[in-house]
């Protein structure tokens, strides 16, 4: 896909609606991880350069189309200036008297924040009227937040019809990430897979097996292709009811010629904490009251002999229990020697989810990856092969 980036705008004096995602854990008013805050530094920066004046659009929570106080942007505009190096003001709707106003006092270069698009129930429902009431206020479109690019929202979605629409530079650098894991990139493939539920990643797996070269499936999940091919798990967390679903995946994955790596040794305890006694078990080799909480050494060994093998890797989903030690063994190896191999050149490695992000800062290794995407649903979606609305909006 194509898209036009803010190189081909021109913005002087121009008012530049700029959605972006600044929906930050906070706690006490205070922002506890200013990552996403961050992540619009380049793109404001790009347009006050070029003399637009920049009118930031965002949601903060879940307020349903209600005005609520606690759910309000304001105590982001401070922080947002600390970082930007220059004022933000804030605005106390995001269309309407109060915006114009606010947007109307702006001069070229300035910052401004509008309140919660989520505050009108017309934002979710894509309303016309209120994407009409938002553009408004600006003479151009940037869409500056992937994370929020799968859903068809007015800020997102209804938008990018009415004005000229632009890929923002996290925007860019997400979309060009990606396009080089999946759409087009460099091969052998491989993909890692993990987390604990098969039934939340059905159609990422059914997706992944005809597109990769080697998919590999770790963390609880993996428990299910076992018990599907007659391993016996134990107490491990396992949906069974889906084991004809992973031998329908198993074969799929042989119809398109994609090598399937499932473990060949577990770790496991009889409790999951801190410091349990684990044990490293051949598959099949395990007690009633077991659990598998990892994958073993050798399973570890042949994913990174895999990796070694490769060109790309896209990564969605820990191993084991990563969030436990001893049980982050596995998926803390593997990450690092990802990241030792896109360090060096010999891997394009991408990685997004919120559990592998995690996952690979408790490994200190994120940033040795070529691109780490935090967007969550969005990442998701994509690598299920789903058009996602806002960048289908950004498309010429």
């Amino acid at each position: 896909m194509t898209f036009r980036t803010l190189d081909t705008a021109d913005l002087a004096g121009k008012r530049a609606l700029v959605r972006v995602d600044i929906n930050v854990p906070m706690a006490d008013g205070q922002v506890t991880d200013d990552t996403r805050l961050r992540a619009v530094l380049p793109t404001v920066a790009k347009l006050r350069a070029g003399g637009a004046k920049v009118i930031l659009l965002a949601h903060f929570d879940r307020p349903k189309g209600k005005r609520v106080p606690e759910m309000s942007l304001a105590p982001l505009a401070a922080p947002l200036a600390d970082l930007i190096g220059a004022p933000v003001a804030f605005a106390g709707d995001c269309v309407g008297p109060d915006a114009k106003a606010a947007v109307d006092a702006m001069r070229d270069g300035d910052v401004l924040l509008l309140e919660n698009t989520r505050f009108h129930a017309g934002e979710e429902k894509n309303d016309p009227d209120f994407a009409k009431a938002l553009a408004a206020n600006g003479d151009l479109y940037v869409n500056d937040a992937f994370s929020a690019a799968h859903r068809a929202h007015a800020s997102t979605e209804g938008l990018a019809r009415l004005l000229p629409a632009y890929a923002g530079e996290q925007m860019r650098l997400e979309l060009t990430a990606l396009d080089k894991a999946l759409g087009d990139p460099e091969r052998p493939v491989l993909g890692i897979v993990g987390g604990s539920k098969v039934s939340t990643k059905l159609d990422l797996l059914r997706n992944l097996v005809t597109k990769l070269d080697k998919l590999a499936i770790g963390g609880g999940m993996a428990n299910t292709f076992l018990y599907a091919q007659g391993h016996d798990v134990g107490s491990s967390y396992c949906e069974k009811e889906l084991a004809e679903t992973a031998r329908e995946i198993i074969r799929l994955a042989g119809q398109h010629n994609c090598k399937l790596f499932l473990p060949i040794d577990i770790v496991v305890a009889e409790k999951l904490a801190p410091g349990a006694a684990a044990r490293v078990r051949a598959l099949g080799a395990i007690d009633d009251e077991e659990r598998i909480l990892d994958a073993g050494p050798e399973t570890v060994e042949r994913l990174c002999r895999a990796m070694a093998n490769s060109k790309t890797l896209i990564w969605n989903g820990p191993l084991g229990v990563f969030e436990i030690p001893p049980f982050d063994k596995g998926t803390v190896t593997a990450a690092r020697y990802a990241a030792d191999l896109a360090k060096a050149g010999k891997l394009v490695a991408v990685a997004g989810g919120g559990d592998t992000v995690a996952a690979l800062n408790a490994a200190g290794c994120a940033d040795d990856f070529t691109f780490v995407s935090t967007a969550g649903g969005a990442f998701l979606e994509w690598m299920e092969g789903k058009e996602l609305p806002g960048v289908a909006a950004l498309a010429t």
